[in-house]
C-alpha cells in the first residue's frame, strides 16, 4: 500500500473512532438513569412557617368534650394545631383493599424501581429537613437537635442502608444440601407477604412512620401504619410526602396509608384478616391486647416495648477510675443517653449503674450539668440568641407526672438522694406546656420501683455495683432487655476481659459497647428480649421478616438424575422393604465408613 493510502486509511479510522466516541458521549448525556431521584414537591402544613403562633388551647388535650375528634396541638406551647377525624373499621376496610389492589403491580417492580422510589424521597428529606424538623418539633415538643438526629438522621440512614443492601438481603440464599440429596439445589426465596402494617409510638413521629414504610415498600408489600393520636397532625403530612414521591415515580400511592384512631377502633385493625404481618411499637400493656387481637387472624408479630435501659461503666482494674478525659466523654454520652427527647426514647438510658470509684467522679460531673440544662420551645424565635438556647424539650402530655413525682418520692423515702428536680416544671414563658425538670436521683437500689419501671422521662438514675458481678446482676434484675451500654477500659488484657465478660452477661437484644445506641445508627437487627418484646426490625433480619421465605429444594441436573423410589420400598412394598429403609437410613447418616458400606449393601439386596 502506498504513502497516500496508508494516509487515507489513517483518516478513515480517525473518523470512525471520532464519530463513535461522539456516539458514546451523546449516548451517556441522553440517556436516561432509570434510578435517579425524582424532584417533587409537598407543601408543609402552614405551621411550619418560623414564628408561627396558633391559638392557646384553655387546657390542651387530644379528646374534646362531645365530639370524636383527634384535636392536635403543640406540646411545649399548648397551641392548636388542627382537628382530625379518626378512621372507623368501614374506612380501616376500604384502606386495606386499596393497598391490597395496588400491591398486585408494586410486587412486580424492581429493586431498581424500589430504589428510585427510595432515592427520590432521601433527596427529598434532605431538600426538605427544617420543615420536616419543624412539623415533629410542633407535634412532639422534641428540640430541634433531637428531631435532627433522632428522626431526620437515623431516617436517612435507613434509606442509605437499603439503597446499599436491601436488594443483597432479598436475593435467593442458596443452602447446603447432603449425601443423599446432592442431587438437588436448595434456595430460599424473600417473597413479598402482601399488605403488612404498623402501629407505631408517639416519640419520634416522622421516624417511627417512615421506618416501617420504607423496609415494606422495598420488600415488594404495601404498608397500612396507625400512627399515635398523639401524634395524628404531623402523621399526615409525613404519610404525603411518602405518598407523592411514589407519584412522581409513577406508581400508585396507595401503597402507602397512614391513619389514625381511638384505642377502640384499634383492635380491629390488629386482628384484621387483610394483613399479613404487624409491627407494634409501644408499651407492654398495649402489646398484650394487641398480641390477642392479632390472634384472631394469626397475623405474624414483632413486638417492641421499650425497656429499662442501663449504662454500665466500670473501673479500671484495681479500684482505679478512668482519666478525666475518658469520663468527660463518658458524662457526656450519657447527657445525651438519658435528656434526648426529654427521656422520650425506647432505648435511652433508664439507669446508670457503676462500679464504686466511677460512681463518685460520675455524679460530681453530672450534677451542675444536669442543673445548668434549660427547658423551653425549641421553635419560639426568643430562643434563637446565643445562650438560650433549649436543652429539653416538653413532653408529650402530663400523663405520667403524678407516676413520676410518686416515684420519686417513694425512693428518696427509701435511702436514694435527690439532686436535682424531681418534680414537674410550670414554665414561665409557656404555662401550657408540659415539662418536668431534668433530674439527678443517686443511691437507687434494685428493689426501689423506680429502678424497675420504665420512666419516659429526664430522669437520670444513678445506682452504685460493688463488682462485676453486681453489675451484671443489677443490670439483669428488671422484666426489660432491650439495650444497653457498657463503657469500660481497654488499656490491657485483663480491662478488655471485664469488658467483654459484662458485655455478654448482659441480657439484652443489643448492646454497645463504649457508646450509646450505635447500634442503631448502623441497621442492626433492632428490638429485645424478655419484657421488651420479640422479633426485630432493621437490617437484613428486619428486611427479611417482612418476607415469605419460601424454600425451594429442585434438581441440578433434572435431564441426568431425578428422586426414584427403589423398587423394593414401591408401594405396595416388598416383603424386605424394612431392610432397605434401613440402609437408605445408614448410608446417608452413618457416622463411620463401615456403617455406611453395611447400609450400602442392605440398599442393593446384599
Amino acid at each position: 500500500m502506498d504513502a497516500l493510502g496508508r494516509v487515507m486509511l489513517d483518516a478513515k479510522f480517525i473518523a470512525t473512532a471520532t464519530c463513535l466516541a461522539l456516539a458514546g458521549i451523546l449516548y451517556l448525556l441522553l440517556r436516561t438513569d432509570p434510578e435517579k431521584a425524582v424532584d417533587f414537591s409537598t407543601p408543609a402544613p402552614e405551621q411550619c412557617s418560623p414564628g408561627w403562633r396558633g391559638k392557646e388551647l384553655d387546657r390542651p388535650s387530644i379528646k374534646v368534650p362531645g365530639s370524636t375528634a383527634i384535636q392536635c396541638y403543640a406540646p411545649a406551647t399548648g397551641h392548636y394545631l388542627g382537628l382530625l377525624n379518626p378512621s372507623t373499621p368501614d374506612r380501616i376496610d376500604r384502606t386495606i383493599a386499596k393497598a391490597a389492589a395496588a400491591q398486585q403491580q408494586w410486587k412486580k417492580s424492581t429493586f431498581a424501581q424500589r430504589r428510585r422510589v427510595l432515592k427520590t424521597l432521601l433527596k427529598f428529606i434532605l431538600d426538605n429537613q427544617e420543615e420536616i424538623i419543624r412539623a415533629a418539633c410542633l407535634d412532639s415538643g422534641k428540640t430541634r437537635t433531637d428531631a435532627l438526629f433522632g428522626e431526620v438522621l437515623v431516617t436517612v440512614e435507613k434509606l442509605k442502608w437499603t439503597l446499599d443492601h436491601g436488594e443483597n438481603a432479598l436475593l435467593p440464599d442458596r443452602r447446603p444440601t447432603n449425601l443423599l440429596m446432592f442431587y438437588k439445589r436448595n434456595e430460599v426465596r424473600y417473597e413479598p407477604l402482601g399488605v403488612v402494617a404498623a402501629c407505631v409510638s408517639w416519640n419520634y413521629p416522622f421516624h417511627n412512620l417512615l421506618g416501617p414504610i420504607i423496609s415494606a415498600i422495598f420488600a415488594g408489600n404495601a404498608i397500612v401504619v396507625k400512627n399515635s393520636e398523639q401524634t395524628a397532625w404531623s402523621s399526615t403530612y409525613f404519610v404525603t410526602i411518602v405518598r407523592d414521591a411514589l407519584t412522581a415515580c409513577s406508581f400508585d400511592p396507595n401503597i402507602v396509608h397512614a391513619f389514625s384512631c381511638w384505642p377502640q377502633t384499634a383492635d380491629y385493625f390488629t386482628s384484621h384478616p387483610g394483613i399479613s404481618h404487624l409491627t407494634f411499637i409501644g408499651s407492654r400493656p398495649v402489646a398484650h391486647e394487641v398480641a390477642k387481637s392479632a390472634s384472631k387472624s394469626l397475623t405474624h408479630l414483632c413486638v417492641e416495648l421499650g425497656g429499662k435501659d442501663a449504662a454500665i461503666v466500670l473501673d479500671e482494674p484495681g479500684g482505679r477510675v478512668m482519666s478525666r478525659g475518658e469520663m468527660e466523654r463518658i458524662a457526656s454520652i450519657i447527657m445525651r443517653g438519658v435528656f434526648q427527647s426529654g427521656g422520650q426514647n425506647c432505648v435511652g438510658i433508664e439507669r446508670v449503674v457503676a462500679m464504686p470509684e466511677t460512681y463518685d467522679t460520675l455524679i460530681k460531673m453530672l450534677e451542675p450539668r444536669i442543673k445548668a440544662l434549660r427547658l423551653g420551645d425549641d421553635l419560639d424565635p426568643e430562643n434563637a440568641g446565643e445562650g438560650s438556647a433549649i436543652d429539653v424539650g416538653a413532653l408529650i402530655s402530663p400523663a405520667s407526672f403524678d407516676r413520676l413525682e410518686r416515684l420519686i418520692a417513694e425512693a428518696t423515702a427509701q435511702g436514694a438522694r435527690l439532686l436535682v428536680g424531681g418534680h414537674r416544671y410550670s414554665h414561665q414563658r409557656y404555662p401550657l406546656g408540659h415539662y418536668f425538670t431534668p433530674t439527678l436521683l443517686v443511691d437507687v437500689s434494685p428493689r426501689m420501683r423506680i429502678a424497675q419501671e420504665e420512666l419516659f422521662a429526664p430522669v437520670c438514675v444513678m445506682m452504685r455495683a460493688n463488682d462485676l458481678d453486681d453489675i451484671v446482676n443489677i443490670t439483669n434484675g428488671t422484666a426489660y432487655g432491650l439495650g444497653c451500654s457498657v463503657f469500660g477500659p481497654t488499656s490491657s488484657s485483663l480491662s478488655n476481659a471485664n469488658l467483654q465478660h459484662v458485655t455478654n452477661s448482659v441480657k439484652s437484644g443489643m448492646v454497645a459497647v463504649n457508646d450509646f445506641a450505635a447500634y442503631y445508627v448502623v441497621q442492626l437487627p433492632f428490638g429485645g428480649v424478655a419484657g421488651s418484646g420479640y422479633g426485630r426490625f432493621a437490617g437484613r433480619e428486619g428486611l427479611r421478616n417482612l418476607c415469605n421465605a419460601k424454600s425451594i429444594c429442585s434438581d441440578k441436573w433434572p435431564s441426568l438424575i431425578k428422586t426414584a423410589i427403589p423398587a423394593k420400598l414401591d408401594y405396595p412394598m416388598r416383603s424386605n422393604a424394612w431392610h432397605v429403609a434401613r440402609g437408605v437410613v445408614e448410608v446417608g447418616y452413618g457416622e463411620s465408613l463401615s456403617r455406611r458400606v453395611e447400609g450400602l449393601r442392605k440398599l442393593v439386596g446384599f
